[in-house]
């Protein structure tokens, strides 16, 4: 990546490298329709950064890469990721093109409602490629986090995916979450067929099953699965009904291992008083990626996820202060039963272990 790199927290040897596109957000002051509101405040918004962000605050040493304009919207998406504790040394500054911006209404993203409009276009993180690609910085993690929204920003970035997925003796964990936005890839008809694609080449995979649904047709975890037999856990995304996880048991040197070897592990998810559902998918990868580099078991891979999700679920924002690492610990080790009596709501996160364990009725989870 051309341009120096920004100045942020010092580099450090990073479990988890996450490469994607973040954007300076303006959140309105009051619901309503863009057209009506008359002032945003600052945030920002990007789902690998989500990630790195969730990570860095969970404990975990995350590097954030990317490339953003020489601006002040850059500094600030530079300042606001290293302030939660990820390395941003190796982002790049583009003084030529600029950092993405984007408007959002308050509703939750889920309704009929919901407004964005993305500025996005031509941005300094379009721009990535293979040609600069910082090796050093990507291949020595454990894992490398990406997602299907870099492959739709240009034909480079797609590029620069393929360079990154490509099968090589000791390259980390890939770690990719399909991400399906339609809007972005609209006038690319192959849109599906390279997310599919960029999915097979991964280890870890998360998808939606509403999104596999829309982008290839594929109704039910199985029919999922059957369509990406290659990486060692595919982790299908129920909503409301939890997560179902594939992983496999029995590695064939050979090639995939047949879903017939697999282990299926079904988490129901929490019941939560929802805020607002955004950053609820990348908190739910964070969740997993750091119960896995914990080399937890994969039902509490799932269950740390749901919590992670949770966590930010009850706040307004994309990024919230998750549990702590006991307190997690905790509730995921539950049994099924106390599992399914938790109820959680705004300001879970900071109750404590007692109140947690005290009442033997559905049990809901509020600050002290």
């Amino acid at each position: 990546m051309s341009g120096p790199a920004a100045t942020g927290r010092g580099a450090v040897t990073a479990e988890v490298v996450c490469l994607g596109e973040s954007m300076v957000t303006f959140v309105p002051s009051r619901p309503g329709r863009l057209a009506d509101v008359p002032s945003f405040g600052r945030a920002i918004g990007g789902a690998e950064s989500n990630v790195a962000c969730a990570l860095a605050a969970a404990g975990h040493r995350a590097k954030w890469v990317s490339r953003v304009g020489a601006d002040g919207f850059g500094d600030h998406l530079v300042d606001a990721v290293s302030a939660y504790g990820v390395d941003t040394s190796a982002v790049r500054r583009d003084p030529d093109r600029p950092t993405g911006i984007y408007f959002r209404t308050a509703a939750d993203r889920a309704t009929g409602t919901h407004e964005v409009a993305y500025y996005r276009a031509g941005s300094a993180a379009s721009a990535m490629s293979p040609a600069d690609l910082p090796h050093e910085e990507l291949l020595g993690a454990r894992i490398l986090h990406l997602s299907g929204i870099t492959a739709a920003l240009s034909a480079d970035c797609l590029s620069l995916l393929h360079a990154l997925t490509e099968p090589r003796p000791g390259r980390p964990l890939i770690s990719f979450d399909v991400n399906y936005r339609p809007h972005l890839w609209r006038g690319a008809a192959a849109g599906p067929q390279t997310l599919l694609d960029l999915a097979r080449r991964a280890d870890l995979v998360f998808v939606g099953d509403d999104e596999a649904e829309e982008a290839w047709g594929l109704r039910g975890a199985d029919a999922i699965r059957a369509a990406l037999p290659e990486p060692s856990v595919l982790v299908v995304k129920r909503g409301a009904e939890g997560a179902t996880v594939f992983s496999r048991t029995r590695p064939e040197p050979s090639g995939p291992t047949p879903a017939a070897s697999d282990t299926v592990t079904t988490v129901p998810a929490l019941r939560v008083d929802v805020v607002a559902a955004v950053g609820a998918g990348d908190a739910f990868a964070a969740g997993f990626l750091s119960a896995t580099l914990r080399d937890l078991p994969v039902r509490d891979r799932a269950r740390h996820g749901h919590l992670m999700a949770a966590a930010v679920l009850t706040v307004p924002g994309d990024l919230t202060d998750p549990p702590s690492r006991a307190h997690a610990d905790h509730l995921a080790a539950l049994d099924d039963t106390a599992w399914g009596r938790l109820r959680l709501g705004p300001g879970w996160t900071a109750a404590d272990r007692a109140d947690i364990t005290r009442s033997t009725a559905p049990q809901e989870v509020h600050p002290t």
